[in-house]
């Protein structure tokens, strides 16, 4: 069975620029953003659903479906994707009247993650980044996970086999902690119409693609080297998404920034190593007290 949905989840759409932005919320204290990755189908709520209980505990949990993905509505700008990801979700912490919170990000939502605190350190007090994008280690040549992934919509177009290899064979390192179950959920979401028009993830083209690229890489941004929020980056060991190497680049350039490797572990921390990513996020987390 897939992991099911925490109980008590307050579940909300709130206009943000214009989008719906679907939330869950749950738990009480300090707030606590979690942004998910950017795979077919994705959304926050499955994206952490071994996670919002354990961290509900200690924080308000805040689980938005990024622009594109989930309930949220479709379509992201494709020219600046990640600046226009973390402009949304600045604007649902002031709908949510939240002047300062704690970000999660994995992957995509870890780019997303790294642009906010770029743009508006302030607003961020303490982040942990999974396997995020945008570190620049897969700009010119994408990994074969990564390759897989901006793949999914092209050829033949997406299919639940396609779904399924991603999946087994390049987010996990153990494929045998996926069920049936979560494979079908996410198909489903996958072909939704509207996102099968505008996939929100795809590699850049045309004429404006390379300056996309280039925003799209955080570590030619100088500000990364004098980004004071403190962060913890973990990343799993047999990552074949974004290449493990991208944490030591982040630990090198980043004024505070501590680096975890997880052994045995994919692209998909926060899922294959759930209680250890808890208890790890939580008391990272907590220091700032």
């Amino acid at each position: 069975m897939t992991t099911p949905a925490p109980s008590g989840l307050r579940e909300s759409l709130i206009d943000v620029a214009g989008k719906k932005i679907f939330v869950a919320e749950t738990g009480d204290g300090p707030p606590l953003l979690l942004l998910h990755g950017g795979g077919p189908g994705a959304s926050g709520v499955s994206n952490y659903g071994r996670n919002i209980t354990a961290l509900a505990r200690r924080f308000r949990v805040i689980v938005p479906d990024l622009p594109g993905y989930g309930q949220s509505s479709k379509g992201v700008d494709g020219d600046d994707p990640f600046g226009y990801l973390a402009d949304h979700m600045r604007g649902l912490l002031d709908r949510l009247g939240i002047d300062r919170a704690h970000l999660v990000g994995n992957s995509y939502g870890g780019a997303c993650a790294l642009r906010l605190a770029l743009d508006t350190p302030g607003r961020v007090h303490r982040m942990v980044l999974m396997g995020p994008g945008g570190v620049g280690t897969t700009r010119t040549l994408p990994t074969p996970g990564l390759s897989k992934l901006l793949g999914y919509y092209g050829g033949s177009g997406p299919s639940r086999a396609k779904l399924e290899e991603f999946i087994r064979d390049y987010l996990v390192f153990n494929a045998a902690q996926i069920p049936a179950e979560l494979i079908d959920e996410r198909y489903r979401a996958s072909i939704d119409p509207e996102v099968v028009a505008s996939p929100p993830l795809r590699r850049p083209s045309g004429p404006n693609a390379p300056r996309t690229l280039w925003r799209m890489d955080v570590t030619r941004d100088r500000r990364l080297a004098r980004l004071g929020v403190p962060t913890l980056v973990l990343w799993g060991a047999d990552d074949k998404v974004n290449r493990p190497s991208g944490g030591r680049m982040l630990a090198d350039r980043m004024p505070d920034c501590d680096l975890y490797t997880v052994a045995n572990t994919g692209h998909w921390v926060q899922f294959e190593r759930a209680a250890l990513f808890n208890r790890l996020c939580a008391a990272f987390l907590e220091e700032g007290r």
